[in-house]
């Protein structure tokens, strides 16, 4: 027997049980995120649930684009105006703007060690990441507003790996990322790229 599909907004229901699993990763940890724990806190049926997600590698698999999605939308708003500082300052509302931001993504990133299909994602969307990271930070460098002397393409993974270690150890110590603690860290970054004298090449050397 088919189910039928549950009355409402389809779209909007996705999103409210990706919000409701969010929360539940946030507080209790991915291993207890089980689809009955989802359902509870969305006010659905379990049955529900599995009519969007069938399972809860599904699940999670949606929320892991979910959250790459907001990362794509961040680089959207900032491409255009080809700085750094913005899309540090961009991503720096985004991720301390939501509680759940940080302690979410971490705990993706620590268990799709042992999930193919989420790492499968992971690599997916990241790859993207580094991809616009590197085209802006390309623009800083032609600009003459960052160091040229390295590699744009290594310049964002160094400065992706500071934002994942960072976000990795957020949920432990949440003291040391205040948000103007954070933004003095941005501003460290900032400084460890922008060019000197020894650090910028001149057209020709």
């Amino acid at each position: 027997m088919q189910r039928g599909r549950p009355a409402g907004d389809h779209l909007a229901k996705r999103a409210e049980l990706l919000k409701a699993a969010t929360s539940v990763i946030a507080e209790e940890g991915y291993a207890n995120a089980s689809l009955r724990k989802v359902a509870q806190r969305a006010g659905y049926t379990t049955g529900a649930v599995t009519y969007y997600f069938a399972n809860k590698e599904a699940l999670v698999t949606a929320l892991a684009e979910s959250r790459f999605d907001s990362y794509d939308a961040m680089f959207d708003s900032a491409q255009a105006q080809s700085d750094i500082k913005v899309v540090f300052e961009r991503w720096l509302d985004l991720t301390t703007g939501d509680p759940e931001y940080w302690p979410v993504m971490s705990q993706l990133l620590t268990h799709a060690r042992y999930e193919p299909a989420l790492a499968a994602i992971i690599e997916r969307r990241y790859a993207r990441y580094r991809r616009l990271h590197t085209k802006i930070i390309e623009a800083g460098q032609a600009q003459g507003t960052i160091r040229d002397d390295i590699p744009a393409d290594l310049l964002a993974d160094q400065l992706a790996a500071m934002g994942d270690g960072w976000m990795m150890m957020f949920p432990f110590e949440p003291e040391r990322f205040t948000t103007s603690r954070v933004r003095a860290l941005i501003d460290a970054v900032l400084a460890l790229i922008a060019p000197t004298s020894k650090t910028h090449r001149t057209p020709g050397s």
